[in-house]
């Protein structure tokens, strides 16, 4: 015969029950959620660098390289062929104006020198005999006028007594026929005695006036041989530092091959290239900031070079600060080239997980979990991006790359 159970063992008998289901659904709940965190993906927030929206003001910026150099550089170049006989100083030595730096071999320049000036001295010595000469033939010929006149008196005082005596009949008309010739005779060879005078020194003074040329063309070729002589001894124009100097002694140099390069110290300006598909964008006077090792200069674009080459534009920069002890010459630096300005905008770091403007999907970070989103960037200066719509301020996103989380809708974020 069956006895009723004991109700006190009944409800203990439940309440283990109860106390197994609950345990059991627990354990499940808890096998879910770690097989959950097993599968879901999630990155350390260590791992990732995380940008909070807010306004602010954002700089349209055009990235360029730029290289450091001086504002002043002079090169100095070799006059004529030769080669270096002695070198005075080094690369990277500090100079003086009119401080030598090497010599060239002078003994030809030297001798040709002492060429022109022989021919010089034949020529002056010409130009003396010649008026030495027409004073000479000028005596000679007023001598002979001198005679000429004197016969020519004679021979009209004779023509005159010649006429009277005719009137008494006492001379024939031949007499008095060969007299007016004799003084006819004797002007003409006066009148040309004169022009021989003037022919003489007209003949005279043109070959002097062309000795004369000929020593103005020898002393002008001279003065360019002295030039010469002085530039063989290679001196610094300015004072400053000495970038490049051929340095070999004995070395043939041509005519205009580079010799020295100085620059000017402390005093320097920027040098970009930028991709020519910028070219329509740039303009003179646009802001630029220069950085190097977290420094920043500003500075604005002074000049843009009409050329293009491999297919890169380059503009030279004028710095605010063009004595900074930071810069260095030939040293290498960004440019960023300011083409537009935005004031009290979204904006957010800049960083690897966004590629120029327009649409673009993030990842919004919201209770620990990174959700894919779809923003529309705008400009940028490299280290803020405008948010032009997508995003609220307060709102983080991830600004690091994200490539590895392309194919993902969402991240789980651990600490």
């Amino acid at each position: 015969m069956d006895r009723a159970l004991d109700p006190a063992f009944t409800q203990r008998r439940l309440r283990i029950r109860i106390a197994a289901a609950i345990l059991l659904l627990a354990g499940l709940v808890l096998a879910c959620w770690f097989l959950n965190r097993a599968l879901r993906p999630s990155v350390a927030e260590s791992d990732i660098v995380l940008s909070t929206v807010r306004r602010g003001d954002v700089a349209n910026t055009i990235n360029a390289a730029g290289i450091v150099i001086p504002v002043h550089e002079e090169v100095v170049a070799s006059p004529v062929v030769s080669r270096v006989a002695k070198v005075h100083a080094k690369p990277g030595q500090q100079v003086k104006a009119g401080q030598l730096i090497l010599e060239l071999d002078d003994r030809e320049i030297r001798l040709a020198l002492d060429a022109l000036r022989e021919q010089l001295a034949q020529q002056e010595n010409r130009i003396a005999t010649l008026k030495l000469e027409l004073a000479q033939k000028h005596k000679q010929l007023l001598a002979g006028i001198e005679l000429l006149e004197l016969d020519l008196l004679s021979s009209r005082a004779l023509n005159e007594r010649n006429q009277k005596l005719r009137q008494s009949g006492l001379v024939s008309g031949e007499n008095l026929l060969a007299g007016e010739l004799a003084v006819k005779r004797a002007e003409i060879q006066l009148r040309q005695q004169r022009e021989l005078i003037a022919d003489s020194r007209h003949t005279t003074a043109a070959s002097i006036a062309a000795a004369g040329l000929q020593k103005d063309i020898l002393q002008k070729q001279i003065a360019q041989q002295e030039r010469m002589l002085a530039l063989a001894r290679v001196s610094a124009p300015f004072s400053g530092m000495l970038t490049t100097v051929l340095q070999e002694e004995g070395a043939s140099v041509a005519a205009g091959q580079l010799l020295a390069r100085v620059s000017e110290l402390n005093n320097y300006r920027v040098e970009a290239t930028v991709s020519d598909f910028h070219a329509r964008s740039l303009a003179q006077g646009q802001a630029v900031r220069v950085e190097q090792n977290g420094e920043r200069l500003d500075g604005r674009v002074h000049t843009i070079l009409p050329e293009i080459q491999n297919g890169t534009v380059k503009l030279l920069v004028d710095l605010a600060q063009p004595q900074h002890p930071l810069l260095r010459n030939k040293m290498r630096v960004d440019v960023n080239i300011v083409t537009a300005r935005k004031n009290d905008t979204l904006v957010l770091d800049s960083g690897a997980a966004f590629n120029g403007s327009g649409r673009q999907d993030a990842f919004a970070v919201r209770d620990g979990v990174a959700q894919r989103t779809t923003l529309q960037l705008g400009s940028s200066d490299g280290k803020l991006v405008e948010v032009v719509s997508g995003a609220r301020p307060g709102e983080r996103f991830i600004v690091s790359d994200t490539k590895a989380f392309a194919n993902l809708d969402s991240i789980r974020i651990t600490n």
